[in-house]
């Protein structure tokens, strides 16, 4: 199936996809800020870049988009339907590099958690936020 976007439309709505300082990301954030949580941000120290560094409680958490890291059965991850080999290669590589960044973590000591992209959706957000406050405390 061909792209329904002419290459040089498809190379800029790519190049416009962040990888740090996202929308959810910057959710995550605000709420733990205002939670009185004090962060470090992307801290290269770590494997994995963390979106979110909790030393005080020895936690990171990094904020998933469902598509990126392929969120099992969700309904925003899906398949694309053109190119497909190298977004199977993409996707997969992905799920095995952010696997073995977390197992690198919790060698290290450090507890892991993981917010998806949908868990952030306005039906969700409450019990998301709540729930990741439960378990950064559930920690010490």
């Amino acid at each position: 199936m061909a792209d329904v976007h002419t290459k040089k439309i498809r190379s800029y709505n790519m190049s416009q996809i962040k990888g740090k300082d996202t929308k959810p990301e910057e959710t995550v954030r605000k709420f733990l800020f205002s939670q009185g949580f004090r962060y470090r941000k992307n801290d290269k120290r770590l494997p994995g870049k963390p979106d979110v560094v909790l030393p005080k409680y020895r936690t990171v958490i990094f904020v998933n988009g469902c598509f990126w890291h392929k969120h099992e059965h969700c309904k925003y991850f899906v398949w694309p339907k053109s190119n497909v080999d190298f977004w199977k290669e993409k996707i997969n590589s992905n799920v095995q590099r952010d696997q073995r960044n977390y197992q690198k973590l919790s060698d290290m000591g450090w507890k892991v958690l993981i917010v998806w992209e949908c868990e952030l959706k306005p039906h969700k957000i409450d019990g998301t936020l709540n729930g990741l406050i439960d378990n950064i405390k559930n920690n010490c």
